[in-house]
């Protein structure tokens, strides 16, 4: 079932469950040892898939004075290669457009997923950078364009 939470309504079991899965994906798996828990967390909308007590797929939603960002993205890895990531990313697009029409959307993704978030409507708005020593670029949606 998706769940979205602010930071306030996760219970203490859900907050772990997150911070478990996002140090699992972005600090053990991609070998990127930085501060993955920040301050963003308290005001960020947290969004994910769970399945028989395991979340499958998570990100957060941020809105912010300029654009609401997408980041945390990820999908489990014994849950990949099932479309979750199209879904959830779908869904987070739903849900920040409706609690913040005619705001520009934003993600910080991973040059590899390039295409994928150009699918999405993502367009390029920044040259390939490394964040942690990964190569990222910065992607928008414009709403109100549409």
């Amino acid at each position: 079932m998706w769940q979205t939470k602010t930071f306030e309504n996760l219970t203490a079991l859900e907050l772990w469950k997150i911070y478990q899965i996002r140090v699992a994906v972005f600090v053990v798996e991609q070998n990127c040892p930085y501060q993955e828990v920040d301050e963003l967390d308290k005001s960020a909308q947290h969004f994910w898939l769970e399945s028989k007590g395991e979340i499958q797929a998570y990100c957060r939603i941020i809105n912010t004075e300029s654009a609401v960002k997408i980041g945390r993205v990820l999908v489990l890895q014994s849950a990949r290669g099932k479309g979750l990531a199209r879904e959830l990313m779908t869904k987070a697009i739903e849900l920040a457009k409706q609690q913040y029409p005619n705001k520009s959307l934003f993600v910080q993704a991973q040059a590899y997923l390039q295409d994928f978030y150009a699918s999405l409507g993502f367009k390029p708005v920044s040259d390939v950078y490394l964040e942690d020593g990964i190569p990222h670029l910065d992607m928008q949606i414009e709403f109100d364009d549409e």
